[in-house]
């Protein structure tokens, strides 16, 4: 929006003793309007932005999208968490806890791990049960790599 000067506003020093008349509060007002509204709008871009996969050169999608970052026997490969942290700064994402129960240690950071995906994931089986009855599935894949 133009800026609109006081002469050709016709404003008058007056009664008001300079102060802004109308018409100034009314410019004021949709100056404000506007930027909050660029703000919005940067906001929403600024979490798109983050939202969508980081593209290496080429157009690939990132390695833990695709095949060659995810293991076939369930979860990501190294190579797929790496491209995840890449693609998600400030993520603690970790390869699955294989060793059996058997041999970690109770209470430690390890087995508490993977107490927690057992426990998340069995209610992943709940919510899909097409992909828990198929054994292929990556559900199941990967709950038979964490040993759950």
């Amino acid at each position: 929006m133009a800026r609109i000067s006081k002469a050709q506003m016709g404003a008058r020093v007056g009664r008001s003793g300079g102060r802004s008349c109308g018409i100034e509060k009314q410019i004021r007002k949709d100056e404000r309007q506007a930027a909050r509204e660029n703000r919005q709008a940067d906001r929403q871009a600024r979490r798109e932005e983050r939202r969508a996969p980081k593209m290496r050169s080429g157009g690939k999608t990132p390695a833990w999208t695709r095949s060659e970052g995810k293991d076939p026997k369930g979860g990501l490969n190294a190579k797929g968490v790496a491209s995840y942290r890449r693609a998600n700064p400030g993520s603690k994402l970790k390869t699955a806890v294989t060793t059996k129960p058997s041999k970690l240690k109770p209470g430690s950071k390890a087995a508490n791990r993977r107490k927690s995906f057992c426990a998340r994931s069995a209610g992943q089986m709940a919510k899909f049960p097409k992909a828990a009855k198929n054994p292929n599935s990556r559900l199941r894949l990967a709950r038979k790599k964490w040993n759950c």
